[in-house]
C-alpha cells in the first residue's frame, strides 16, 4: 500500500514523539505545562529556513512568527499581537529578525511584475529598495543586488521593531529585549549577524513615545 505524502508526516510525527519519550520521559509533561522561550524569531516563510533546525534549538526555546520576507509592518495586527505576547507575557530577552540570501520575496520586490494580492505586501520592500536604489543598483550582479537589499531590509525591520510602543515600553520598564538582525545563507547554512540594537538605543525622536 502506497503511503501518501501527508501520511508520511503523521508517521514521522509518531516516530519523533516515541523517540522523545524514550530519551526524556518527562519531555512532553514539562512542555505542556508552560513555555518560557528566551527568543522571539521573526523569519521568512520560506520552507528552507526553519528556525529550530538552523539554530539547533528544541521545542519551547524559540517563539516564532514567519511571513514573506520577514517583515515588521507596523499595521500588521498579526505580527504586533505576536510581538506583544512575546514581550509582555513571555518576557523574551531577544527579538531576532532573520532574513535569508536569495529571498524570493526580496527579489520579486525589485521588479515590476504583477503578482496579485502579494503586491501589497511587497510594497514594503519596494519602499526600502527605493531609498537605497543607487547603492544597490551599482552592483553588477543580480544576486549581489538581491543579497544587499536582503541585508538592508533586515536592518529596516529591526528599526521598525524599535519604533513600536511595545518595544519602547519594555526597554523603559525592563531594559529588554535586545534586537538582532540576521541573514541566513542557504548555500552554507551559516547565519550572518548584520545589525543589533541594545535596550534603550536612541532612535529618531520623531518615533519615540514620551508618555509610556
Amino acid at each position: 500500500m502506497r503511503i501518501l505524502s501527508y501520511e508520511k508526516l503523521l508517521l514521522e510525527n509518531k516516530a519523533w514523539a516515541e523517540e522523545q519519550q524514550q530519551s526524556d520521559p518527562q519531555f512532553f509533561t514539562r512542555l505542556s505545562q508552560q513555555q518560557s522561550p528566551e527568543f522571539l524569531w521573526i523569519g521568512c516563510s520560506d520552507s528552507r529556513v526553519p528556525a529550530d533546525k538552523i539554530t539547533g534549538t528544541e521545542p519551547g526555546e524559540i517563539f516564532v512568527h514567519r511571513n514573506i520576507a520577514n517583515l515588521v509592518v507596523n499595521t500588521d495586527i498579526n505580527m504586533l499581537s505576536v510581538l506583544q505576547y512575546a514581550v509582555e507575557v513571555l518576557k523574551v530577552k531577544h527579538v531576532i529578525v532573520c532574513g535569508h540570501y536569495g529571498c524570493g520575496g526580496v527579489k520579486a520586490a525589485m521588479n515590476q511584475h504583477h503578482y496579485g494580492i502579494i503586491n501589497h505586501w511587497l510594497k514594503n520592500i519596494k519602499d526600502v529598495y527605493r531609498l537605497h536604489r543607487e547603492e544597490i543598483d551599482a552592483l553588477p550582479l543580480e544576486d549581489d543586488r538581491v543579497n544587499m537589499l536582503t541585508e538592508i531590509n533586515v536592518r529596516e525591520q529591526v528599526f521598525n521593531l524599535a519604533k513600536t510602543s511595545i518595544i519602547q515600553k519594555a526597554w523603559k520598564e525592563d531594559n529588554r529585549p535586545h534586537l538582532h538582525g540576521w541573514v541566513y545563507g542557504l548555500n552554507d547554512g551559516i547565519i550572518k549577524p548584520v545589525c543589533e540594537m541594545e535596550p534603550g538605543t536612541k532612535i529618531d525622536p520623531l518615533y519615540e513615545y514620551d508618555n509610556l
